[in-house]
């Protein structure tokens, strides 16, 4: 796997990868990831990765940490874990 850039923004931390005929989306924030795989297929270049990291997708994406967050805190408190 070959990391192609760290991409700065405020609400996450946002890294490209190239492997194995995709390139990779990891975002993460706090002990939480998501990473999506993009073929290389359907993208001409970097360029059209990076024009996918629009404000819109990565709202979704920090939205989505909030919903990992509360899931994962009640199963915690369904299994009485603290």
């Amino acid at each position: 796997m070959r990391q192609l850039a760290d991409i700065p923004h405020p609400d996450a931390k946002i890294t490209l990868f190239s492997w194995n005929g995709k390139y990779l989306i990891k975002l993460e924030k706090g002990p939480f990831e998501q990473t999506y795989k993009v073929s290389e297929m359907d993208v001409t270049s970097e360029d059209d990765v990076r024009a996918l990291l629009d404000e819109e997708f990565v709202a979704a994406a920090v939205l989505r940490f909030t919903q990992m967050r509360h899931d994962l805190q009640a199963a915690f408190e369904r299994h009485d874990i603290y």
